[in-house]
């Protein structure tokens, strides 16, 4: 959506310079993929780093003499750290968060004192399962929920802010694929959803293809919206609409294992997200009375389990 707005925003782009952009911005969300593993990492060093200094105190108490190592000893976390291809890209990237050590410090004491953390350090017996648990609590508890620390990846890259989702998901992905036997050697995994009837089993794939068809069919797409926008001059609808329904209509036509329903519900979500308050029910009643002709035409074509009409 981001890359076909500012495509038709600029007067004569080439086409493969917009794609060529929109490609980049997918391989940035592996860049981010590493970064959050890489900032776990960190938290790990600054708990590790921490329980040194307070070890070095000139009266340290019992605690601080002999403390709980349980998360600085994490089996999960000691993975990652050992993980060759991890560490590859770490430097690769040139990641380096010394300018950021007061915000990951300030994280890690916000989480010590959660009941996640204490039931996990306090816990009679802990394993393999229990360790990836609070990994899983300090992303989704603490550093998703710091302001601060989701800004610097917004300072980074200004797309980040809408790809967190999907590096999320393939942090989440990676803990729940790992086992107490994964070792140094094991690969951490590429951008993939699941292979559909097309056989497009990259997102890459399927970004691509729904861009290179929203363009190419831009004019019979304008037609058709001009024709069912009763009430409204096709100058009038917002372009971020305007482009919603394009690659919406490229869905039903082009994609058959995609539901008529998913696509409206997905298009729906992404206009209450950054279009207007009025652009829900436009979208859903337009796109709703589109489908239902162009099914009656034969130019809607599903196809796969639960999907033939």
């Amino acid at each position: 959506m981001q890359s076909l707005y500012a495509h038709f925003q600029t007067v004569d782009t080439p086409v493969i310079m917009s794609e060529k952009k929109l490609t980049t911005n997918i391989d940035s969300i592996y860049d981010l993929y590493i970064y959050l593993l890489s900032a776990l990492l960190e938290i790990s060093d600054i708990s590790r780093n921490m329980m040194a200094d307070a070890r070095q105190k000139f009266l340290p108490t019992e605690a601080e003499i002999n403390p709980n190592t349980r998360f600085v000893d994490n089996q999960l976390l000691s993975q990652f750290d050992n993980n060759r291809e991890l560490r590859k890209h770490i430097n690769r990237l040139k990641i380096n968060w010394s300018d950021d050590k007061d915000v990951f410090r300030r994280i890690y004491m916000t989480f010590r004192e959660t009941d996640d953390f204490r039931q996990y350090l306090e816990a009679k017996q802990t394993g393999y399962k229990e360790d990836k648990e609070i990994v899983v609590s300090l992303l989704t508890t603490a550093l998703l929920a710091s302001d601060p620390f989701v800004s610097l990846f917004e300072e980074k890259n200004i797309y980040w802010a809408d790809d967190m989702d999907t590096a999320v998901m393939m942090v989440l992905k990676t803990i729940k694929k790992w086992n107490k036997s994964t070792d140094e050697f094991q690969s951490l995994p590429p951008l993939l959803v699941s292979p559909d009837e097309e056989g497009d089993d990259l997102i890459r794939d399927f970004v691509l293809k729904l861009f290179r068809k929203t363009l190419a069919n831009s004019d019979e797409y304008t037609a058709l919206i001009s024709k069912y926008a009763d009430n409204w001059e096709y100058e009038r609808i917002a372009l971020l609409d305007v482009i919603l329904f394009k690659m919406a209509l490229a869905e039903f036509m082009e994609f058959p294992s995609i539901p008529v329903k998913v696509t409206i519900n997905e298009y729906i979500e992404i206009s209450k997200e950054y279009s207007t308050p009025k652009s829900r029910q436009f979208i859903n009643g337009l796109l709703d009375k589109i489908s239902i002709d162009l099914k009656k035409e034969g130019k809607i074509k599903k196809m796969g389990r639960g999907l033939i009409e």
